[in-house]
Parts: C-alpha cells; structure tokens; sequence
C-alpha cells in the first residue's frame, strides 16, 4: 500500500508544478495589469496647461476654471477638462484663404444706391470667460460669424458705392464693430470682437473696378498735392515771419536812431537858445558865419551882364583859371580886399575895414534895438 502511494506520488507531481506555474503567471499577469492601470490612472490624472491657455475642469457638472500654467492634477472619470485657448483668434468673412477667392455669397451686397459690390472682411475675437464659451451656447464661434454677416449687409446698405470702395472704410469699420460689441455683451457667451477690417471691396465687373481705380488715384493724387501745399505754406510762412521780424526790428532800430538824434538836436538848439538869451548879437553872427561855412563851399553863383557875357563868382576862381575856395574875384587886387561897388554881395566877401566898420555898427544898432527890446 505505500508502494502504491509512493507510485501515486510520483505520478501526481508534475500535475502540482503546472498548477504552480500557472498560479506565478496568474500573479504576474495581475501585477502588470495592475502596474498598467495605476500608471494609466496617473496619466489621466497629470496634464500640463501653456500659458496662452485656459483649462476648464468639470466636477459633477460644476466648472472651474484653471489660469495659470504648467502641471495640474484631476480626477480621472470624475473631472473632465477642456481646454480655452486664450490668444487672438479670427476668420475671413466673403473670401477663401486657400484659394483666396471671392465666396460670392458672403461678399456679394447691395449699396444705398443700388449698385452691386463684393466686400470682404477679416474677424478677429478672442476668449474672455472660457466657462460662458464653452456651456453658454453650443458654437460661439458660429455665433459671432451670423452676427458679424448680418451687421455688415446691415451698414454696407446705408453707404453708397463710392464709400464702401474708397473713402468710408473706417467709418463702415467702426460702425459694424460698435453694433456687434453691444450684442455679444448682450447675448454674454464669452467672446469678445477685438477687431474687423475690410480686406478688399470692388465692383463684381472689371471696368467698374478701373473707374473706381482711377477715382482712387485722382483722390490720393489730390491729397499728395494738398499734403505738398501744406508743406510749402510750413516753409514759407515762417521765412516771411522772420523776414516780417527783421523788417520791423530795423525799423524800430531807426526809429531809435532818429529819436536819439532828434532829442539830441533838441539839446543843441536849447543851448543855442540859452546862449542866445545871454549873448543875442554874437550867437546870431557865430550862427551866421557857421551856416555860410556851410553853404559857401557848394554854392555856384553866375551873373550874367549887360552885354550877354557871364561871370561866375562862386566857387571863386584863381588867376590860372582853376577854380578855387580861396582865390579873388576877377577884378580884385593880389592882396584879397575885394571893392563892394563892383559886388553885389556888399560887405559879405569884402574883408576891408570900411566893410568891418558898416558890419560893427549895423550889429551895435541890433545889439542896442535888442537891449530896448528887453527892457
């Protein structure tokens, strides 16, 4: 009967080590499935947030919002994240980037004077309240977009062509972006319009568009010559301010010069007049004598005689011919006392005794019909 065990023992271990193998893998197995769902759970756990992102975190329906970046942690199947970008983001309205064409549905308007145009613009928004972006209304974006096509063919139609092509751009600009401003703060799905341009608008046919082209040029040819005026009345009328200043700071300066002069003739002519109340007949004869000092040396006379023949007596003139300042009369003597019978300028030019003697007693019957005068 041992025997038989024995035999049974021998025959029942390879049956034992199979089952242990098994049970080793079967450990195995679940420590690396179990390794897998820990690191698996660890990665839904950890995520990494850029700065020019939002991340919105979910928890049983209650949203929070994460702003700052780098390495978070969540609860995987409990929280659920989304991610807001936060940089300026924008789409075309009446154009294809790809193709960059005309999408005539979107470009193709009606102007306040019935004229047809093709308008194209460029949105630009951005994410303000990453919670309202994402549960406030289904597509935001899509939103904006209707939004933006509506108030557009609304304002294009109260312009005319010639605006919405050349002069009213940013007018049109500023009014749309104003209408759309008001409505998504009233619609508050958190996206903000940061700006709208007008790419390009023209007339559908081609020769309208080389008139309108024309037209813009003759404009811009108009203002570079305005601009040019403006430039040369800058130049110009600073030069004749200064020449204006300069103009008047000499004439101030000769005003001054003649003021001086007259205030000092003034000063001269109350000396005078006060020596003359001292000395009344010798400040009429210095006087009298200085003016001829003055007068003699220019003066030219000529008498014509009887007979037609002239004789210049002033400048006089000297025995060779040459006029001079100090030569004699022609008929006068060598020594200079020229005879007052054959002048007619009397005791003027004489210089004799008899001419000094009339003068002395001509200027006593002065000198006394003055002092009676006085009394």
């Amino acid at each position: 009967m041992f025997k038989k065990r024995k035999d049974d023992n021998v025959y029942e271990a390879p049956d034992q080590k199979v089952k242990q193998v098994k049970a080793k893998a079967k450990k195995l197995t679940g420590g690396i499935i179990g390794v897998l769902v820990v690191l698996y759970l660890l990665a839904g756990s950890i995520y990494s947030l850029k700065e020019n992102e939002y991340a919105v975190i979910t928890t049983f329906g209650v949203p929070d919002v994460v702003e700052e970046s780098g390495i978070h942690l969540k609860i995987p199947y409990i929280q659920r994240l989304a991610r807001v970008p936060k940089t300026i983001n924008g789409f075309p309205i009446g154009f294809n980037k790809e193709t960059d064409e005309y999408v005539d549905k979107e470009s193709f308007m009606i102007t306040r004077d019935y004229n047809f145009v093709n308008v194209d613009f460029y949105v630009e928004y951005r994410v303000t309240e990453p919670t309202k972006y994402l549960y406030a209304s289904e597509n935001p974006v899509s939103i904006l977009k209707n939004l933006t096509q509506s108030y557009i063919r609304d304002t294009i139609g109260l312009y005319d062509v010639d605006s919405v092509i050349t002069t009213g751009k940013n007018e049109i600009q500023a009014s749309i972006k104003d209408k759309i401003t008001s409505r998504l703060e009233e619609e508050d799905i958190g996206i903000q319009l940061v700006n709208i341009t007008i790419q390009d608008a023209e007339p559908p046919t081609q020769e309208v568009v080389n008139a309108f082209k024309n037209v813009e040029n003759a404009k811009q040819g108009k203002e570079t010559s305005i601009n040019r005026a403006n430039q040369k009345r800058n130049e110009d009328i600073p030069a004749a301010r200064a020449a204006a200043d300069e103009t008047v700071k000499t004439a101030q300066a000769q005003a001054e010069e003649r003021v001086n002069e007259a205030k000092g003739q003034v000063a001269r002519l109350n000396e005078l007049y006060a020596e003359y109340q001292k000395y009344p007949l010798i400040t009429k004869q210095r006087m009298f004598y200085e003016t001829m000092e003055e007068i003699l040396p220019d003066m030219k006379v000529i008498i014509e005689r009887s007979d037609g023949t002239t004789q210049t007596m002033l400048p006089l003139e000297s025995f060779t011919g040459t006029s001079s300042g100090t030569g004699a009369f022609p008929g006068s003597n060598p020594s200079g006392a020229a005879s007052t019978s054959n002048t007619p300028y009397g005791s003027g030019f004489g210089g004799n005794s008899s001419t000094d003697n009339t003068n002395t007693s001509a200027g006593n019957e002065e000198e006394n019909s003055d002092a009676a005068a006085e009394e």
